[in-house]
C-alpha cells in the first residue's frame, strides 16, 4: 500500500500510549513541541500481581488526546503531514476482526500471572532455545505467555482464535487497527521482538516458538519496518485522512529520539519502569549476565541490535509514595524531600512490588525496605525511592559492559542519554550520576520517546531530516558529572546488592 509523500507542513502528530496515561504531542517542522494533550487511565488489579487495562477506555483517551492536541496548537488535522506511535511494550490484546472489539481486558507488561507457566518451561529447559531465537527469557514480562493465558482461560477464545476469528497484537497493532477501522492488522519489528514469538535474527514470526506456547500463527499482526506505510487514519476518527508511517515500542523510540544511532551508545528512560538500552549495531550479542538481546530498530529492511535491561518499578515506586504510603502529594516532591534525609540513615528500598527484572529476572521477588530505626520518616523513605533506581541503572550498565566490553571507552565507562519523568529531578540525576560514576546528559526536549516516533513518520514522509542531520539536532540541557567519593560509592553499592540478595526468592 503506497501513501503518498508529506503534505509540506512538516507537522507530525506523535502518539505516545504508555502504561498510565496517552499522549498527544504535535511536533513542528524543526522538531519543536507545537502542542501536548495527556489522559491518564484507570490500573486494574484483580488479583495480586495481576494488571489489566481496559482497552476501550487506552482507545478512547488516545482519541481524546490527538483531538486535544490539534486544538491547542490552533490546526486542523488536514495540516498534520503524518502520524508516528510509540507505545508501552510487551502489554498484550485479543481482539475479534470483525467488531474491533476486544475479548478481556488488556494483560499488561507488568503482569506477572503467567510465572509458574515459565518456571514450569525453564525446569523443562526449554530457555536456551527461547533466548537463542528471540534473545529473550522466559519471564511473565513478555507477551507469549501472556496471549496463551487468554487462549487457556477466557472461554471460547481458543476456538475463535483457530477460526481465524481473532487478532493478536501489542497496544500499537490494536491502535492501527482502530484508527485504520480494520483495514490493517500490523506492528513494527521492535514490538515484534517483545513477545517472545518473533526470531530476531530471522526477522520472522518462529514456528518453534508459537508451537512452545502453542500459539495460532493465524492471529499475528505482519511485521514492518520502523518506518513504513502502516495505514491511513480514517477521517471520521481525527477530522482528515492522516498516514501512520512510524511505530517504535516505547524503549526503542526513546533510543531513536536521543540519536543513538551509533554502536556503542546507551540511553535510560525514566517512567513507569526504567529501561536501559546499548547500542551494539549489527552484531547480536549473547549476554552471559541476564541482559536481553533486542532490536533497537530496523530500517529500509536493516536491523540494528541491542542490549537492554528492564527495571519494573522506577517512577511506578514514587507513585506507590504518593498513592500507596500518601507520604507525598506529587512526584516533584521527592528531590527536595531526599535531600533533607537524614544522610546518616542507609535505607535501601528494594521495590520487587511486581517482581524483579534484569539481572535479576525473579518473578516471586517482592518489595522489602532495609535500615530502617525509629528516626526513619518520610524523607528517608523518598531518598530511597530514588536511590534504587539509580542502584538499578548500576545493576543494568555493569551486566552489559561485562556483556560487550567494547562500549567501554574514553576516559568513562559511559556517557548515559536519559529522558522519561523523572529526569527533571537535579537531585537523582546527580546522584545517578555519582552512582555509575559516570556523566549523565539530560537533553532538552525530554519527550524523546516521542520525538523518536515522531522522527519515524516525518522521516518517512520527506518532511523531516535522515538520521545524521537529525543526530545533529540533539541537544544537552545539562550534563551531570560525577562528584561522589569513591569508598563511599562502592560502600552504598555493596549495602544495596546485600539488600537483593535478601529479597531473592530463592527459586
Amino acid at each position: 500500500m503506497a501513501i503518498s509523500k508529506s503534505n509540506g507542513s512538516g507537522v507530525v502528530l506523535a502518539i505516545d500510549q504508555g502504561t498510565t496515561s496517552s499522549r498527544a504531542i504535535l511536533f513542528g517542522p524543526e522538531q519543536s513541541i507545537m502542542a501536548v494533550a495527556q489522559r491518564e487511565f484507570t490500573q486494574h488489579f484483580p488479583k495480586s500481581g495481576w494488571v489489566e487495562h481496559e482497552c476501550e477506555e487506552i482507545w478512547e483517551s488516545v482519541v481524546s488526546v490527538c483531538r486535544d492536541a490539534i486544538a491547542k496548537a490552533g490546526l486542523s488535522a488536514s495540516d498534520i503531514a503524518a502520524i508516528g506511535i510509540t507505545n508501552q511494550r510487551e502489554t498484550t490484546v485479543v481482539w475479534d476482526r470483525a467488531s474491533g472489539k476486544p475479548v478481556h481486558n488488556a494483560i499488561v507488561w507488568q503482569d506477572r500471572r503467567t510465572a509458574d507457566f515459565c518456571a514450569e518451561l525453564k525446569k523443562a529447559g526449554e530457555e536456551e532455545e527461547v533466548t537463542a531465537r528471540s534473545g529473550l527469557l522466559l519471564d511473565p514480562y513478555f507477551s507469549g505467555t501472556k496471549l496463551r493465558w487468554l487462549l487457556n482461560n477466557v472461554e471460547g477464545v481458543r476456538e475463535r482464535a483457530e477460526r481465524g476469528e481473532l487478532a493478536f497484537g501489542t497496544i500499537d497493532s490494536f491502535l492501527i487497527w482502530r484508527l485504520t477501522e480494520g483495514k490493517r492488522h500490523v506492528t513494527d519489528a521492535t514490538n515484534a521482538a517483545r513477545t517472545l514469538m518473533y526470531n530476531i535474527g530471522a526477522n520472522e514470526w518462529d514456528d518453534h516458538l508459537l508451537k512452545l506456547l502453542d500459539i495460532p500463527s493465524n492471529m499475528l499482526p505482519e511485521v514492518l519496518d520502523c518506518a513504513a506505510d502502516f495505514g491511513v487514519a480514517e477521517s471520521s476518527i481525527l477530522g482528515a485522512a492522516i498516514p501512520i508511517c512510524g511505530v517504535a515500542g516505547d524503549q526503542q523510540a526513546a533510543t531513536i529520539g536521543n540519536a543513538c544511532f551509533e554502536p556503542g551508545m546507551f540511553k535510560s528512560t525514566y517512567g513507569t519502569g526504567c529501561f536501559a538500552l546499548l547500542n551494539t549495531g549489527a552484531d547480536q550479542i549473547a549476554s552471559k549476565n541476564r541482559m536481553l538481546t533486542t532490536i533497537a530498530y530496523r530500517l529500509n529492511g536493516e536491523t540494528t541490535y541491542a542490549l537492554e535491561g528492564s527495571i519494573f518499578m522506577a517512577g511506578a515506586t514514587v507513585q506507590w509514595l504518593r498513592d500507596g504510603l500518601k507520604i507525598i502529594d506529587d512526584a516533584a516532591q521527592t528531590g527536595a524531600m531526599a535531600d533533607l534525609a537524614d544522610d546518616e540513615q542507609e535505607i535501601y528500598l528494594v521495590p520487587a512490588f511486581t517482581g524483579l527484572g534484569a539481572p535479576y529476572w525473579d518473578a516471586d521477588a517482592r518489595g522489602a525496605i532495609f535500615g530502617m530505626t525509629r528516626a526513619t520518616g518520610p524523607n528517608e523513605f523518598a531518598r530511597a525511592a530514588l536511590q534504587a533506581v539509580c542502584y538499578q541503572t548500576r545493576d543494568l550498565l555493569d551486566a552489559m559492559h561485562a556483556d560487550w566490553p567494547a562500549a567501554k571507552s574514553g576516559e568513562s565507562d559511559t556517557v548515559l542519554r536519559v529522558d522519561g519523568g523523572m529526569v527533571a529531578s537535579d537531585w537523582t540525576m546527580q546522584y545517578l550520576a555519582d552512582t555509575l560514576d559516570a556523566p549523565v546528559d539530560r537533553p532538552t526536549i525530554l519527550e524523546t520517546t516521542a520525538l523518536g516516533a515522531a522522527w519515524l513518520a516525518g522521516n518517512h514522509v520527506g518532511a523531516w531530516p535522515d538520521q545524521t542531520g537529525f543526530a545533529q539536532t540533539w541537544a544537552r540541557d545539562r550534563r551531570f558529572e560525577p562528584a561522589m567519593d569513591g569508598t563511599l560509592r562502592e560502600r552504598r553499592y555493596e549495602g544495596w546488592k546485600d539488600a537483593v540478595q535478601r529479597t531473592l526468592s530463592g527459586r
